[in-house]
């Protein structure tokens, strides 16, 4: 008799080889509602998921935008633009603390604003 194991393998259309996220530098779960949105761009979502990766541990965030640039692969102004995205979607809120001081970013589980079609916030 095969194991169970064995026959769900084969129904498999992802298959994880040696992947344990814990220790490949761990992992961010980010809520489906922004990962289904129509109203956020690509980069804007993965934006929302690198602010969750710096707070998941802290329950807050405050990277410098060179950093969080650096981070996910765009440039500074890319950030920029995303961050005011997610702001007018109200996905966020940045306070900001002056010269030379990185922003703090709340991040929002519920949406005042417009969620995308078949999308609910949590």
């Amino acid at each position: 008799m095969e194991h169970i194991k064995g026959q769900l393998a084969r129904h498999q259309n992802i298959i994880l080889d040696g992947f344990d996220p814990v220790s490949a530098q761990g992992f961010t779960q980010v809520p489906n509602f922004i990962l289904k949105s129509k109203d956020l761009s690509v980069g804007a979502k993965l934006t929302y998921a690198m602010l969750l990766s710096y707070a998941w541990a802290n329950n807050y965030c405050f990277p410098g935008q060179a950093t969080l640039a650096e981070d996910i692969g765009v440039s500074p102004r890319s950030v920029v633009t995303f961050i005011k995205e997610l702001q007018q979607r109200d996905c966020i809120s940045v306070k900001r603390q002056g010269l030379n001081k990185p922003n703090i970013y709340t991040l929002h589980l519920t949406i005042k604003g417009k969620v995308g079609k078949g999308t609910k916030p949590v």
